[in-house]
């Protein structure tokens, strides 16, 4: 049983970080950018905020776009899910380092 505690021990640890790199994964998979530029729409920034995401969703008749956004706007909610994630889930890291070790 000692080998199965080493291991969760270990992954316990390392949560955070692969919280952030799932984070880091969906922020990358958000082209909304993209999208609104391949649809001839111009953007300011390279973050487009989800309330103009939103607005466009709500506004357009175009229904691949539509699908498109929609696509967009999840994965920006799963980034901010899992960074909300890490950052829940640095305290108790750090507090079982210092316990543990």
């Amino acid at each position: 049983m000692s080998g199965f505690e080493g291991y969760l021990e270990v992954v316990a640890l390392c949560s955070p970080l692969l919280f952030f790199v799932m984070a880091v994964a969906f922020r990358l998979l958000d082209n909304s950018a993209s999208i609104f530029l391949k649809h001839d729409i111009l953007v300011t920034s390279s973050y487009v905020s989800g309330e103009v995401i939103k607005k466009c969703i709500d506004d357009t008749e175009d229904q691949k776009l539509k699908k498109m956004l929609g696509k967009a706007l999840m994965f920006r909610r799963l980034h901010n899910f899992f960074m909300i994630l890490v950052l829940v889930s640095i305290p108790p890291v750090v507090i079982a380092y210092f316990l543990a070790f």
